[in-house]
């Protein structure tokens, strides 16, 4: 390559002002990326009101005066800062600076009028204001709100608006959504594209505040509806290009593993367990990747249903994986799992594999050529199932749990083990957090969703309390009484730090309190700044029954299994 050629792109890079590097730091390149950079919040300049009604009635809302420079001094206790003095029909303001450069001294000199912008505060001293805005007085007053944008350092608000505007008249803003659609959503129809975004950048004053900054104005519901349907079409068009992906025709053998495993295990099927069953059945007997999500809350038979995918495509003569966040619950499905298959599989030579990162060097080894030889015919394990070193002879099936936890690239990770051309493996993905059949079919447009909808008989209903802040002291005799009766419970927090603006507990106040109210019971403590080994520890005590009592922010693990804690108190 010549060498003008390799320095021309640093040569321009080098040649952009320091607000254009930001905008490209911003990703705010074309005129569509600048029309869709919306504001955070608006101030309204678009009028003046005289000092001596603000000092009337002072409120928390920035307002917007003008008035003359009375006096102007360079104070240093009880640290540096500009004092300036303005007045205003009889009344009197203090601005102060504590960040200010020698040109504000000019700027703001005896007997100059200013436009001075802030919040007044009023107080023994008199009425003040901390670092407002101020320019020249005079001049038009703006006749639409005034944005202000997410930004970078280098970027100035002032920069940033013309730029935005620029793009906005500059970009495509042709409407994508037909009239027939937009008459079906009435109160929208008013609103094209380049309307809603036009009213976004510069609102009239009458607009509500409320109604702009809680996005319920009919211009955020139009841009709101607009990206619904990119997403929606964005993922309708993955669902099409998988139907033309391959993925191994797993299909349900008659007398096979999976009715061996029915047969075995200690109880019998819900209606929704054997429906869900069949779904995935179905999807698996297909020569195009399954991508399915399965929802159910806790004991609802997930990972039954998990099992019997997983004997069908053992059955077939592939191997399956599955993927847990942390080793608590990988260990969880390896001791269940294990149980069930272990002992349908040694006869046929094959056996339940579990494989972790902390696993000794022999043991690991053993395990990855039982993996790459096939003999491993279930996999079980955590992120070390997709590192590098990890080969599987024939993957069919991968099975995600709580794959909210995983990335999207993790994921993927899982699903390129398959090694056979042109193929990957069948996808099944586990959540025990209940999410409304309509709501998840709109956020997983491009997946099935299969619900366990039902519980396994014998089941005691979960009771639901709201009990008043007034009664903590019951609550905590209802604690005692459970630990005596040999029972476990949860306390959720839902803050690690005091609050001044919520009445809340956090965690470390809450474990110090009830340690003290359960003298010689152990009470744990979990949240997200622990040390992640320190987290298992807390967590694998409470899950052997060693710790009565587990006090946590919203961290605790989803899907763990102990069925000896009968009791959850949430604070809110």
């Amino acid at each position: 390559m010549p060498a003008t050629e390799a320095t021309a792109a640093p040569a321009a890079e080098r040649a952009l002002s320091a607000p254009q590097k930001a905008l490209r730091k911003l990703g705010l390149v074309r005129p569509i990326d600048l029309a869709l950079h919306l504001p955070l919040r608006y101030e309204d300049e678009t009028h003046l009101t005289p000092l001596a009604e603000a000092a009337r009635t002072l409120s928390d809302a920035p307002l917007q005066f003008e008035a003359t420079v009375v006096h102007h001094e360079v104070a240093y206790r009880p640290r540096r800062q500009l004092l300036v003095t303005v007045e205003d029909g009889g009344e009197r303001c203090l601005l102060r600076f504590f960040n200010f450069y020698p040109s504000q001294l000019k700027q703001m000199a005896v007997g100059t009028r200013l436009r001075v912008r802030g919040e007044l505060r009023g107080g023994f001293g008199g009425l003040a204001m901390m670092h407002p805005v101020v320019r020249a007085a005079g001049g038009a007053l703006p006749q639409a709100l005034t944005p202000i944008y997410p930004t970078v350092a280098g970027l100035p608000q002032p920069y940033l608006r013309k730029a935005v505007l620029g793009g906005l008249e500059q970009a495509d803003l042709s409407d994508t959504l037909p009239d027939e659609v937009l008459s079906e959503i009435g109160h929208l129809r008013p609103w094209d594209l380049r309307k809603a975004l036009s009213f976004l950048h510069q609102p009239t004053p009458d607009t509500a505040l409320a109604q702009l900054e809680d996005h319920s104005h009919p211009a955020w519901q139009r841009l709101k509806a607009e990206e619904l349907l990119a997403q929606q079409l964005s993922q309708l068009r993955a669902r099409r290009a998988r139907q033309h992906l391959r993925a191994p025709v797993l299909p349900a053998q008659r007398g096979g593993l999976h009715e061996a495993l029915l047969a075995a295990l200690p109880f019998q099927l819900t209606g929704a367990q054997r429906r869900v069953g069949e779904e995935i059945a179905h999807d698996l007997a297909r020569a195009q990747p399954m991508h399915r999500l399965l929802q159910g809350d806790v004991g609802s038979g997930k990972t039954a249903v998990a099992a019997l995918a997983a004997c069908i495509a053992i059955d077939a003569g592939w191997q399956c994986a599955l993927m847990a966040p942390t080793e608590i619950l990988a260990e969880q499905h390896f001791a269940k799992l294990a149980d069930w298959l272990a002992p349908l599989l040694a006869p046929r030579g094959r056996q339940v594999a579990w494989l972790t990162g902390g696993q000794k060097k022999k043991a690991r080894a053993d395990m990855l050529a039982a993996i790459e030889s096939g003999a491993a015919a279930l996999v079980i394990g955590t992120h070390a199932v997709i590192q590098q070193q990890v080969r599987f002879a024939r993957l069919g099936l991968a099975v995600i749990d709580e794959q909210h936890r995983f990335g999207v690239q993790q994921r993927l990770d899982l699903r390129n083990k398959l090694s056979e051309a042109e193929q990957e493996p069948h996808l099944l993905m586990m959540s025990a957090t209940p999410i409304p059949r309509t709501l998840a079919m709109s956020y997983y447009a491009d997946l099935d969703v299969s619900t366990l909808d039902e519980l396994p008989p014998g089941r005691t209903p979960v009771i639901t309390r709201l009990v008043a802040q007034a009664r903590r002291g019951e609550v905590i005799e209802r604690i005692r009484a459970q630990i005596a009766q040999g029972r476990q419970v949860y306390w959720v927090c839902p803050l690690i730090e005091e609050s001044e603006a919520l009445d809340l507990r956090h965690a470390s106040a809450t474990h110090a309190e009830l340690a003290a109210a359960l003298p010689g019971q152990a009470v744990g403590l979990l949240h997200s700044r622990l040390p992640p080994a320190d987290k298992q520890a807390v967590m694998q005590q409470f899950v052997s029954g060693a710790m009565p009592v587990l006090v946590s922010t919203t961290v605790i693990e989803v899907g763990v299994d102990v069925p000896n804690a009968t009791v959850m108190v949430i604070l809110d």
